[in-house]
């Protein structure tokens, strides 16, 4: 099979079309012809030399992936309601980068209704990731204020419009006044630009003083601090990522006398149980909401895999910049 390679820790360049075994599915997996493979920063992170491999995982990089079921584990399948030549979009701890991939079949959800492979590769990591740490470790509930930070990456443009659906009220950061308004255009209510405007007093105004009741930062840093400012009393913070540093000096006092929550996971090297079970979650109450659109997919750019410089170069090169609203994704 063709694959995109991390041939040496660096820039974008090191991502290098080669050929790889076909790889075989074992007990509980299933092995899909992929038509499109998500890209996500913890690809370029690994790509990087800062996030590494899971024992037992694919040295390519790539977490979700769309395709064809073409073979897998027959009891495993009809378990899951799957067959052969069913599409699918599939959550993986490595691998993706590449024309097969296997992936267990509790991780793989079926296209939604009407979506194509290229839409559908482009929801596992981000949805995964947003019910995981919004809805279920910070609790978000019908009639809560919800503060993205980076409300126009892919994480944030699927909790937008999750958290919206499900009845919370939504404010963002985001770097640039035309991604201020791509978020409000997803659904966000309220939209800050972090580079002219300061995040804890607007979100104060914008809650009457009363504050957020969750915030999702990928930023973490000198956020953290900020972010507690702005929080209501029983308020829950969620960090899914440290792009802005991995300390954080904050007023402890505010913790308690707010009732704070501060929380956080990384999702990659959990098991495949807890894995699925977000699945099944994800299958009951968000899946109804793809296909009737009341969310939608939302793909800044598509690239070709292959080719030199490869497509891949060019998505972690995109991504990079900063410059792109909703997912990348590379197609096979």
């Amino acid at each position: 099979m063709k694959a995109i390679e991390i041939t040496s820790y660096g820039a974008p360049e090191v991502l290098r079309a080669v050929e790889r075994p076909d790889p075989v599915a074992g007990v509980g997996e299933l092995l899909i012809r992929v038509a499109a493979s998500g890209v996500n920063r913890p690809d370029v992170l690994q790509r990087k030399g800062h996030y590494p491999v899971p024992p037992g995982a694919s040295d390519l990089p790539g977490l979700e992936v769309a395709g064809e079921i073409v073979s897998g584990d027959a009891a495993a399948l009809a378990e899951a309601g799957f067959k052969m030549g069913d599409r699918v979009c599939a959550l993986i701890a490595g691998g993706g980068y590449a024309e097969l991939c296997v992936a267990p079949v509790a991780q793989c959800l079926p296209v939604p209704k009407g979506w194509s492979d290229t839409e559908a590769a482009s929801l596992p990591e981000t949805f995964f990731t947003v019910w995981s740490n919004v809805f279920e470790r910070g609790h978000l509930q019908k009639g809560e204020t919800l503060l993205i930070q980076g409300g126009s990456s892919g994480i944030g443009v699927t909790a937008i419009q999750i958290a919206k659906a499900l009845g919370a009220t939504v404010i963002v950061t985001a770097g640039s006044d035309d991604k201020c308004e791509a978020c409000r255009k997803l659904g966000a209510d309220h939209a800050i630009n972090y580079r002219t405007s300061d995040f804890v007093e607007e979100a104060k105004k914008l809650t009457g003083g009363k504050g957020v009741d969750v915030v999702l930062d990928m930023v973490a840093g000198d956020y953290v601090a900020r972010e507690i400012e702005c929080m209501a009393e029983d308020g829950r913070l969620v960090i899914i990522a440290v792009q802005g540093g991995v300390k954080a000096d904050f007023n402890a006092g505010l913790v308690l006398r707010k009732r704070l929550v501060i929380t956080g996971s990384t999702l990659r090297p959990r098991p495949v149980a807890f894995k699925g079970a977000i699945a099944k979650a994800l299958r009951e109450k968000v899946w109804p909401l793809l296909e009737s659109g009341a969310v939608k997919p939302v793909i800044h750019s598509t690239f070709a895999a292959g080719g030199e410089p490869s497509g891949a170069a060019q998505a972690h090169a995109l991504m990079e910049s900063n410059q792109h609203i909703g997912k990348i994704v590379l197609t096979w």
